[in-house]
């Protein structure tokens, strides 16, 4: 991904890049987003793009395992992290889902990770210390709340599923308050042309709609226009 594509990439929402991937694939039916309403920490910052770092953490119950080894992932999660391709987003799926207690997320660990290097988080699980958090790291999480129960990191690397969404480490992906989306490797190259003629057969219908005297013969006309351009 070249910077200019990354540049673009963070100017538009999520759902223009869900339309867009459905434009470069010439077809509909494209179903690799997240289900449901997540939270974003900073709704009105840019939408935040990379390559996805997995990892798996608990906080409903003590780890059984013993604190060395405990220690020991942690370190090797913040390792991955640290050394993660960039533009990287921290994927993380709490697997005490849908009974998430763990504030994983708030000032420290956005600090962390934005010093890392990343772009922000997608979490299936909790945030915290709103107001505090990292300036430009956001965070699109499941829900919020006060504490971090027993919170630890059971697995890093692997696959991962946040709100219906399996994410592979070293996925492509665009995530705002909308949500969040895996970018197909075979559209990446496709993508610009895709969002300007998605943004252009849009304007068919969107132009005409802020015009003044429009009215059903002329959205009438906009539409037929619109639904012979658009996938």
């Amino acid at each position: 991904m070249n910077d200019d594509l990354l540049k673009l990439l963070r100017s538009v929402d999520t759902p223009t890049v869900c339309n867009a991937i459905e434009v470069a694939q010439g077809k509909r039916g494209f179903n690799a987003f997240t289900r449901g309403t997540m939270l974003c920490s900073a709704p009105e910052d840019p939408a935040v793009v990379g390559y996805a770092v997995t990892a798996k953490i608990a906080a409903l119950n003590p780890p059984s395992e013993d604190a060395d080894v405990i220690r020991t992932r942690r370190m090797a999660y913040y390792r991955a992290m640290a050394e993660a391709p960039h533009p990287g987003v921290a994927v993380v799926e709490d697997t005490d889902y849908p009974d998430c207690i763990g504030a994983y997320w708030g000032e420290v660990n956005t600090t962390i990770h934005k010093g890392f290097g990343l772009s922000g988080t997608l979490t299936n699980g909790v945030m915290r210390d709103l107001g505090d958090m990292c300036d430009g790291y956001p965070v699109i999480a499941g829900s919020i709340g006060p504490s971090h129960g027993f919170v630890h990191v059971q697995e890093i690397g692997t696959p991962v599923t946040i709100f219906g969404m399996t994410v592979n480490n070293g996925d492509l992906i665009h995530a705002d308050r909308h949500g969040a989306v895996v970018i197909p490797p075979e559209v990446v190259n496709h993508l610009a042309a895709a969002i300007k003629k998605m943004q252009d057969t849009e304007h068919l219908v969107l132009g005409p709609a802020r015009e003044e005297g429009f009215d059903f013969d002329k959205f009438e006309a906009a539409w037929t226009a619109f639904e012979k351009a658009r996938t």
